[in-house]
């Protein structure tokens, strides 16, 4: 009896390791009067929320980008304001300048950019490994505000197989490592 139980756990933590690349998923996009594309990665999250912005999921898109940062002499706001005039959908984005180098004092910026866009509801847009901690972190700091999630997929960065790739699963640990941080200690404090 004790040998099937130990082989039963076994077989459960082995399915569990495998799924957890799926966990940490969620693709739920629901249609809110912001979306919200986090800082951190440059070209699928901003795509992924042009997508969704031209799909009629709302009206208005905010683009979190670092505002400390800088390449060959320009600021990452300036770029990110020229790259946004550049586009058909321009008079729709707005530029959110954060500080903040975590999911956690990110939600803190960009709480102050939604509420100078108005509306009530947001869709958040990240990378699909992401997501799950992104949309905890969001709700637990900006309770008044429905959130949603689009998730913007990197097939470089990461798959839910994460055992294929040496990257995904260097990914799949971190984000891992993160989300328990977050649910064991951060977002109690």
């Amino acid at each position: 009896m004790n040998r099937l139980r130990i082989v039963v756990l076994l077989g459960l933590a082995l399915w569990l390791i495998a799924e957890s690349g799926r966990v940490l998923v969620v693709d739920h996009p629901l249609r809110a009067d912001v979306i919200l594309v986090l800082a951190g990665e440059t070209d699928h999250r901003p795509t992924r929320g042009l997508e969704l912005l031209s799909q009629g999921y709302a009206s208005r898109l905010v683009l979190d980008v670092p505002a400390d940062g800088k390449v060959y002499g320009s600021t990452l706001v300036e770029l990110a304001k020229r790259w946004a005039d550049s586009l058909p959908q321009a008079s729709s984005i707005i530029v959110c300048p954060i500080h903040g180098l975590s999911t956690k004092a990110e939600a803190l910026d960009a709480s102050e950019c939604l509420r100078n866009v108005g509306g009530s509801s947001t869709l958040l847009v990240t990378s699909d490994f992401h997501t799950r901690r992104a949309l905890s972190v969001f709700r637990r700091r900006i309770p008044a505000r429905p959130f949603g999630v689009a998730a913007s997929y990197d097939s470089t960065q990461f798959g839910v197989q994460w055992w294929r790739h040496r990257q995904w699963a260097k990914t799949n640990l971190d984000e891992w490592l993160r989300l328990l941080w977050w649910q064991l200690v951060d977002r109690w404090f």
